[in-house]
């Protein structure tokens, strides 16, 4: 495994910078060793036309080692078993049951009913202001999206307050008070699952209840439960890109006022930012069916292949100055992979699009004088797979 290098992912500098741990790596090798701690290594793709290639790959596969299990009461375990985990048939057949309902068009038609609930969360942001500054990750980039959750899904607003605390936990991680909140959820997505086949409405659920392929095939109540809970789950990506965005945009000056001079360049700007500082740093593992070659190295059947995002979506191979933070730049050929590639590309990235655009342009025109309140190296979650903030402290 010479001219292999191994990347620990407990290094406080990987933590700390993983962008330049990652792009150091993959101007060395396509291909890097991941040392974790407890675990058997993992190998990384480090260049972006190998990582959106294996991302494509049936030979690497997605199982359940690919996921973290949290400790939740048995009856809640058919439930946590998402459409991401399952096998290329099963897969294929309920993605190809729920993706109308997450098209970017859908997704567009609902942004007049996200822009009034950034609007809230918004106008609330300076009574929450302590010692003058306020939280805009807890008090609004965290609650954004399950606020947006509940509208989708149609959760009726006495059960909203619930909903908020379950989606904090959730954010939060593992621990005692994930365990206790997924039974909430679960619950509420029974009763709006059963509410909305009894009377239907304009939301999420109502349309998965009315979709129905050619051949009569559609969704059972488990397995719309289950797409709830990959909401909650999911939901917390756009938690972290408009923190992200946030800090990228009050670090970089030109580019803040280029945006503000050009609100038309949302779409383009929160491109860039998913493939600047997009949350993710490594894909979900997928482990190898059969003993593949990479690059000269044999990788076993059972070993665990993940693609570096944060070396691939800055890859100078396939993008131009790929150093430079460019609201304005113009969506390439290659295209990021913030929101993977292949059969598992994220259902949702129109929808964590659309609220990311929403969040920010309101956030920019509510707040002119917007500004970091400190410096934000030292408020990074020492995660080596997600790029997040433990809070965002900004003054108004």
């Amino acid at each position: 495994m010479s001219g292999v290098p191994e990347i620990d992912l407990t290094d406080p500098e990987v933590l700390r910078d993983p962008f330049t741990a990652y792009g150091d790596a993959r101007e060395r090798s396509p291909l890097a060793r991941l040392l974790i701690p407890g675990l058997a290594p993992m190998w990384a793709l480090t260049r972006h036309e190998d990582a959106r290639a294996m991302l494509g790959d049936p030979r690497f596969e997605l199982n359940a080692d690919s996921f973290m299990r949290p400790d939740v009461p048995e009856d809640c375990l058919p439930y946590m078993r998402t459409m991401t985990e399952m096998a290329a048939p099963e897969h294929a057949r309920l993605r190809r049951l729920v993706s109308p309902a997450f098209t970017a068009r859908r997704a567009a038609e609902f942004r007049p009913r996200i822009e009034p609930i950034a609007g809230r969360l918004l106008d609330d942001l300076p009574g929450h202001a302590e010692n003058g500054s306020v939280d805009l990750l807890r008090h609004l980039a965290r609650p954004l999206p399950m606020e947006v959750i509940c509208e989708l899904v149609g959760i009726p607003e006495p059960d909203r307050p619930s909903w908020r605390a379950y989606g904090a936990i959730v954010a939060a991680g593992s621990g005692q008070g994930f365990a206790e909140a997924v039974p909430g959820i679960m619950d509420g997505a029974k009763a709006a699952t059963a509410r909305r086949r009894a009377e239907p409405g304009d939301d999420l659920l109502s349309d998965l209840i009315r979709a129905q392929a050619e051949d009569g095939d559609r969704l059972d109540d488990t397995q719309m439960v289950t797409l709830v809970w990959h909401l909650v789950l999911a939901g917390q990506t756009p938690t972290n890109l408009i923190a992200n965005a946030v800090v990228a945009l009050l670090s970089h000056p030109a580019q803040l006022a280029a945006l503000r001079a050009d609100p038309g360049l949302m779409p383009l700007a929160v491109e860039e930012l998913v493939r600047w500082c997009g949350p993710t740093l490594l894909s979900i593992p997928r482990y190898a069916r059969e003993d593949v070659e990479l690059h000269g190295t044999q990788v076993r059947k059972g070993e665990a292949v993940t693609a570096a995002i944060a070396a691939a979506n800055r890859d100078p191979r396939a993008f131009a100055d790929p150093g430079r933070f460019d609201v304005g730049r113009a969506a390439g050929p290659a295209g990021h992979l913030g929101f993977a590639h292949g059969p598992h590309f994220c259902l949702g990235a129109s929808l964590a699009r659309v609220q990311t655009e929403v969040a920010l342009t309101a956030l920019l025109r509510r707040f002119p004088g917007l500004a970091l309140a400190v410096p934000p190296d030292g408020l990074r979650a020492p995660d080596p797979g997600t790029w997040r903030l433990t809070a965002l402290p900004v003054t108004l």
